[in-house]
């Protein structure tokens, strides 16, 4: 019998650095930077395009409590090295109130070449993500993967969304943040395909044509990493709770191990096309868990809280034989009373469209249970 991947977690979150009095976004990364070196700290931090902008990621982990573990030491490093430099760390999609168009850029060659390739595309990408690793050590195996696990995305989307405010206004979506992203080239949801080498074949036309220097420049909602040995999900928002972004990470890894024991079964699960995934996409960024999206094996529109409820369901033996069952509960409490971007636009009308409340919101969820 061929032995189960190890199916590791690693968890990237990218978070908004705020100055604490204005609640507007605040340059960062310059106060860690010393002679063009980064000072040295506990955890490596990232440097993003943004100045404002701060990533973080987990070591690797063997288990969703593990994971959730890391991830609060992570966040209160963090959160502690901002207060240090007297600002405030937020974990959301989009902020409320700030415009993209004045944030400086890092002061990094890698950043400048983006943004003499990307322009004005490059000076909007004023958002922030949660990217999963689940380990994949077969290479094949992950191509499969990423060509099955593409339909689920939207519900992932739908659980995660934490983006319905974008420079100053309320924008009718639930998570925004997509609809910015997908303005890149190489963005999205992926194309179907029929092996590795397919894949492969099309990094290397990119690269030998001068597109991308490596595949580290194709920003699809899932992938192949083009360095560790994992499928990462970029689909999801970033979840200001912990136990939030912790249960989505967790359903990741639980879907990774239900598609592999299928087929170890020489099972399947249709493969669908892009255009079919891009409208429930287009549904869960718009309506986020109060709308309906297709179930297209049904042919039916259904709600989007049943399909969310009914993923769980499918890989609730997965759940058991990981042990994840604490880590993934607290999506039933987001099935039933909404997501980040629901609470969010509750603070909003309850304080009669005061945006410095929802990011005083923002900030008390993120370091919730620190």
């Amino acid at each position: 019998m061929i032995a189960r991947p190890q199916l590791t977690l690693g968890i990237e979150e990218e978070y908004q650095v705020v100055d604490p009095e204005s609640g507007l976004l605040r340059s960062f990364i310059t106060q860690l930077i010393e002679n063009d070196k980064m000072v040295m700290v506990e955890r490596e931090v990232k440097p993003e395009l943004h100045q404002s902008m701060v990533e973080l990621g987990t070591p690797i982990c063997a288990t969703a409590a593990e994971a959730k573990e890391e991830l609060l030491r992570q966040r209160a490093f963090i959160s502690r090295l901002a207060h240090e430099k007297g600002v405030d760390i937020v974990a959301a999609s989009t902020h409320p109130m700030s415009n993209w168009s004045d944030q400086e850029i890092t002061p990094f060659p890698r950043y400048q070449g983006a943004l003499e390739r990307m322009q004005l595309l490059a000076r909007r990408m004023l958002i922030f993500g949660m990217h999963v690793h689940v380990g994949l050590d077969d290479p094949d195996f992950a191509i499969d993967t990423m060509n099955v696990l593409r339909y689920m995305l939207p519900h992932l989307l739908a659980l995660s969304a934490s983006s319905p405010f974008w420079a100053g206004r309320r924008t009718g979506l639930k998570s925004y943040r997509p609809v910015v992203f997908e303005d890149m080239p190489r963005s999205g949801i992926p194309d179907v395909f029929p092996n590795r080498a397919a894949y492969e074949g099309l990094v290397r036309s990119l690269v030998n044509t001068g597109c991308i220097p490596d595949s580290s420049m194709i920003w699809w909602d899932i992938r192949p990493h083009h360095i560790y040995p994992t499928i990462e999900f970029r689909i999801c928002d970033l979840c200001p709770r912990v136990d939030e972004a912790i249960a989505i990470a967790a359903l990741c890894q639980a879907l990774v191990l239900w598609h592999w024991k299928l087929r170890q079964r020489n099972v399947t699960f249709r493969v669908y096309g892009k255009e079919f995934i891009d409208e429930n996409k287009w549904r869960a960024a718009r309506y986020g868990l109060d709308g309906k999206m297709i179930d297209f094996g049904k042919q039916a529109e259904l709600p989007a809280r049943d399909l969310a409820r009914e993923l769980v369901e499918l890989v609730g033996e997965e759940i058991a034989e990981l042990g994840s069952e604490k880590e993934i509960a607290p999506i039933e409490q987001i099935i039933e009373n909404g997501s980040s971007a629901d609470r969010q636009l509750r603070v909003y009308e309850e304080t009669g469209g005061d945006l410095k409340a929802v990011l005083d919101h923002l900030k008390a969820e993120t370091v919730e249970g620190l």
